[in-house]
């Protein structure tokens, strides 16, 4: 047993990598008073086995390790990738602003205490990249230090050892970077002197300026529409954004044929957004309260149903293309994607994945769930396709140089940054090129959560032989460091964005997390307050921050050269 786990060959490597992975994971159940390191447990295992001198092949550690990254950043992009670009929109771009602040003021707290104590830059990136919980981070300074140590004619040995020791500083400050953004959260609460109550109250008022869907119910009494048909008001453009979803004429619901005439006292249900929800009552007149119960009688012909779209040729194609609503005589009162509901604009681009919820006739609902597939349970066979192709795509990008005239090596995104970029792209631009990337959450989780394993088994097993050794010769003011680097940029951030920006304390919370792309402060956040609101502002900012910690790592690495 003791050969096999100590030879160089495929069977040592995998039984040891693997015995690393399931222990690490099944210590990162428990938690303490809440708090979980998580997936970091196996690096730590990892660490500690590689201490103990358990060995694997330095090649085939190394191919883990990198295939394990791509696997991980990949995923990532691709969940984000959808809603990268909108996240700059609106109340995004202040906070993906604040985010970037934040980034920048890590680099340079990261810089000055390398220019004051003469710390390794190499060795400060690692450090940096734990203070900030960002393993991409780590992984692209890592790549590129080998790559630029193997160009300048190092050996692959000398490569390996720089490497491992940016991992050693990665780990030594892992822990205090993840209690340390905690205490900043606990601190802000105390010092804003937060009320979740009335948190609440101003996050719905800000929810009120959104652009999500937003029902309302109107009596026709202005003179100017009767007679008038629907298509007569809102158009085939739409540019109002009103959907009449559904008309009460004598206490009788009917489905809103485009040519029906409108008449004094129709009572209307409309669904728009909230930006443009004033406007309903303009047109029509005055707005009622809304009770579904209402709309939803035992002798009306409507239905309403949810409908999966499945079909990859509908990906890429808008609701105006499509032209549901004349074709089959049917409403599409809103999007749900990814667990978020959005206003059925004519100009959103679909893509499989998407659920639309529908109101018509049951004829005209069957013949559009031809259309769209509405087959919801093929959706859990993912399209490795796009996956593998973009992968190839995402390791060919990371490979390129980018020349600075600043720096002495060009600058390349490596096998974090490439993937990432592209896995992003993708996921945006590839509904609007009928490319499918969707997978699902759970494929997506499963795919995520092996790679960051793999690479947090592979990078403790490399770390683990100088961890102790590096630890008691010193390396125990790198937590200091660290701790330095988690709690001022954060404080600047959460003290501007709650006093200069007067954002709610929800959205403070997701941009510290989101900033810091730290699960563990989100889930955190999330249990202390009892909002699922942060998870919205956790993803609007993670995008734009997990590219550029993944860019300043490297950027980092390529000035000490």
């Amino acid at each position: 047993m003791f050969n096999a786990l100590t030879q160089d060959g495929t069977p040592g490597a995998i039984l040891i990598i693997s015995l690393v992975i399931a222990s690490g994971l099944y210590l990162g159940r428990f938690k303490l008073k809440g708090i979980s390191l998580g997936t970091t447990w196996v690096l730590f295992v990892g660490i500690l086995l590689g201490h103990l001198g358990l060995r694997v092949n330095p090649t085939m550690l190394s191919f883990v390790k990198d295939f394990g990254l791509i696997l991980f950043v990949f995923a990532i992009g691709l969940q984000v990738g959808p809603g990268f670009f909108n996240s700059f929109r609106k109340d995004g771009l202040p906070m993906n602003l604040l985010a970037a602040g934040m980034v920048v003021l890590a680099v340079l707290m990261t810089y000055l205490i390398h220019l004051v104590t003469g710390e390794s830059l190499g060795t400060m990136t690692g450090i940096m990249s734990a203070a900030v919980t960002n393993t991409p981070g780590l992984g692209a300074a890592q790549q590129t230090l080998v790559d630029a140590t193997l160009a300048v004619g190092g050996t692959p040995e000398m490569a390996a050892s720089s490497s491992a020791g940016i991992a050693t500083a990665y780990a030594v400050a892992y822990p205090l970077g993840v209690l340390g953004a905690i205490a900043v959260v606990i601190a802000s609460k105390a010092a804003f002197k937060i009320d979740f109550k009335e948190e609440r109250r101003k996050a719905a008022e800000s929810d009120n300026q959104g652009t999500t869907a937003y029902r309302l119910a109107c009596k026709v009494v202005n003179p100017a529409v009767f007679g008038k048909t629907v298509r007569d008001i809102v158009g085939v453009e739409n540019e109002d954004h009103l959907v009449v979803a559904r008309i009460m004429r004598d206490s009788k619901v009917m489905f809103p044929d485009m040519d029906m005439p409108l008449k004094e006292g129709d009572k209307l249900l409309v669904v728009t957004d909230v930006l443009h929800k004033h406007k309903a009552s303009i047109v029509f007149g005055e707005e009622c309260p809304v009770d579904m119960n209402e709309w939803i009688t035992p002798d009306s012909e409507l239905v309403t149903r949810r409908l999966s779209i499945t079909k990859p040729a509908i990906t890429g194609s808008n609701l105006k293309k499509l032209n549901i609503r004349r074709k089959y005589g049917v409403t599409v009162t809103r999007i749900v994607r990814s667990g978020v509901q959005l206003q059925a604009d004519p100009d959103l681009i679909l893509q499989v994945g998407d659920s639309i919820q529908v109101v018509g006739f049951e004829d005209g609902i069957n013949q559009l769930a031809k259309l769209v597939g509405n087959e919801p349970e093929s959706l859990s066979r993912p399209n490795l396709v796009p996956i593998f192709f973009g992968i190839v795509l995402g390791v060919i990008v990371g490979s390129l140089p980018i020349r600075f005239p600043w720096m002495p090596q060009p600058l390349r995104l490596g096998l974090a940054g490439g993937p990432l970029i592209v896995s992003i792209l993708l996921g945006f631009f590839g509904p609007k090129l009928r490319i499918t990337t969707y997978t699902a959450l759970s494929a997506n989780l499963m795919i995520r959560e092996i790679g960051l394993s793999l690479f947090m088994a592979s990078v403790g097993l490399g770390a683990g032989e100088t961890f102790v050794s590096s630890l008691v010769n010193g390396g125990y003011i790198w937590i200091l460091y660290g701790l330095f680097i988690t709690l001022v940029p954060m404080s600047i951030i959460a003290f501007v964005a709650r006093v200069f920006m007067k954002m709610d304390f929800f959205k403070v919370c997701g941009l510290l997390s989101g900033g810091t792309t730290d699960p563990a402060l989100l889930s955190f956040s999330e249990q202390m307050s009892g909002s699922g609101r942060i998870a919205v502002n956790y993803a609007t900012v993670y995008p734009l921050t997990m590219f550029l910690r993944v860019v300043a790592a490297q950027v980092l690495i390529m000035m000490m050269l």
